[in-house]
């Protein structure tokens, strides 16, 4: 196994053992302990990885200033994020890699020297599993639907990859708009806009990214019409619990080409295990583990 750093604890001392965990809202369901612990052992390591679910915990963005400090002192190494605090932890972090910098979204926070450190791990999660799944497909026009803290990630990747056009739709105007504000100017060689609706994104689109909550089990629902989709479009959806959303199926159902959000949550976990732990993990096999507890709890 390769080493990346030594990672230490507040004390100074190496670590032992690593404690993590997850903060979000109706993440109960979340299979993030099971790949970090997983792999951890695999590698020799001792990870104890917590769900810590707002909505079971009674806590919300306002409650972050009182959360964070409190799982430092009670000796959290580092913590994943999910929705809806990736863009609220940020004001209470004391530094950000360039990547959450650049995208104002955290994923992956470290604590270290008494200090907490945001890092992002979505863009390059999302960027490797879309490019081994739908690396084939025309990419160069992309539609958005949602503008949070994913949003960014997954509308960085596709930037990176080379897009060209990017138009974003939230039913939040403003949200969508911050988010067109922030990717124009970090790629100003691209056309990256509003759209006023769902079908105004998708018309001219190669395929659609969606990123909002709509299809989670606990946001059930389609995040828009999938008679807007024709058959030579893709369809990716980030969401992995379920791991074939509503959209997934309608979108196949229809022809396209679609992706689920089991290799990007694979992915993303695999770039925030190497943070945690300093150790760089086998992706491959983390992807074969996920792929297995999926037909586990399918046949169960």
């Amino acid at each position: 196994m390769t080493m990346i750093h030594q990672p230490v604890r507040d004390t100074g001392r190496p670590f032992a053992s690593i404690l993590c965990g997850l903060i979000g809202s109706g993440i109960a369901g979340s299979r993030s302990p099971q790949m970090h612990e997983t792999e951890a052992r695999a590698l020799g390591l001792t990870m104890v990885y917590r769900i810590l679910d707002g909505e079971v915990m009674d806590y919300a963005a306002q409650d972050l200033p009182r959360l964070l400090p409190m799982l430092r002192a009670m000796g959290f190494d580092g913590l994943n994020v999910t929705h809806p605090f990736k863009q609220a932890v940020i004001p209470h972090l004391d530094s950000l890699s360039d990547a959450a910098r650049a995208l104002g979204a955290v994923n992956t926070i470290l604590f270290r020297n008494g200090r907490a450190h945001g890092d992002n791990t979505d863009w390059s999660g999302y960027r490797a599993h879309f490019l081994a799944g739908l690396g084939d497909r025309l990419r160069g026009q992309i539609a958005l639907i949602g503008a949070g803290g994913a949003a960014a990630a997954v509308g960085y990747a596709h930037l990176d990859l080379g897009a060209t056009r990017l138009a974003v739709f939230d039913p939040a105007p403003e949200r969508a708009t911050a988010l067109v504000e922030r990717l124009g100017a970090l790629f100003p060689q691209a056309t990256v806009t509003v759209a006023a609706t769902a079908e105004e994104a998708i018309a001219r689109a190669d395929g659609v990214v969606q990123t909002s909550p709509i299809g989670m089990l606990s946001h059930p629902g389609l995040p828009f019409d999938p008679d807007l989709l024709t058959a030579d479009q893709w369809v990716s959806d980030i969401i992995y619990f379920p791991l074939q959303t509503p959209l997934l199926e309608a979108a196949a159902a229809k022809g396209c080409r679609t992706l689920n959000g089991g290799g990007m949550a694979v992915m993303q976990a695999a770039h925030a295990f190497a943070l945690f732990t300093g150790v760089q993990p086998d992706s491959a096999r983390m992807l074969a583990d996920f792929a297995s507890a999926t037909e586990r709890s399918a046949a169960s």
